[in-house]
């Protein structure tokens, strides 16, 4: 049977999407801001980073409302971008593969698609390695301390 996710979790799926499409449009504008003061793909590679760090935090304080922080997270979550941007790459070379020369219409559509399913992917993997909270050890139940009675203690003394 097919479990259907929580409501928390399509919440939280929601404000990665609004936070992750804010700082990719952000990008987009520091981009254009970009042209011509420095070279486009210097220009490229420091938007990349600078947005990551930036969507790494919001996606831990808002998207999932973690505590969790540091380079170790920020690192991950590198690592989650990384294996995206390889997904839709390898999409986009397997189309050129099979069709030398597709449509801009078919070319996006083959980008959007890997990008979504890339981005769904993302955030499973955000949600349930990067900014899960450990669970506490479970406590073991401490046996209640035995009560003295009055009399008992009168017999003692």
């Amino acid at each position: 049977m097919i479990q259907l996710p929580s409501r928390p979790a399509v919440a939280a799926f929601a404000r990665f999407v609004v936070c992750g499409g804010g700082v990719g449009l952000a990008s987009s504008g520091a981009l254009v801001l970009l042209d011509g003061a420095m070279p486009m793909m210097v220009a490229n590679a420091l938007i990349t980073v600078v947005s990551t760090l930036l969507a790494t935090e919001l996606h831990g304080r808002v998207s999932f409302r973690s505590d969790r922080g540091g380079w170790r997270v920020h690192l991950q979550s590198a690592l989650t971008v990384a294996v995206c941007y390889a997904f839709t790459t390898a999409a986009l070379l397997a189309l050129h593969a099979l069709q030398p020369n597709p449509s801009v219409a078919t070319e996006q559509a083959v980008y959007l698609s890997a990008s979504a399913l890339a981005g769904i992917a993302r955030f499973a993997v955000l949600r349930a390695l990067v900014f899960t909270t450990p669970r506490p050890e479970p406590r073991t139940r401490a046996l209640p301390k035995p009560r003295t009675a009055r009399t008992s203690v009168a017999i003692a003394a």
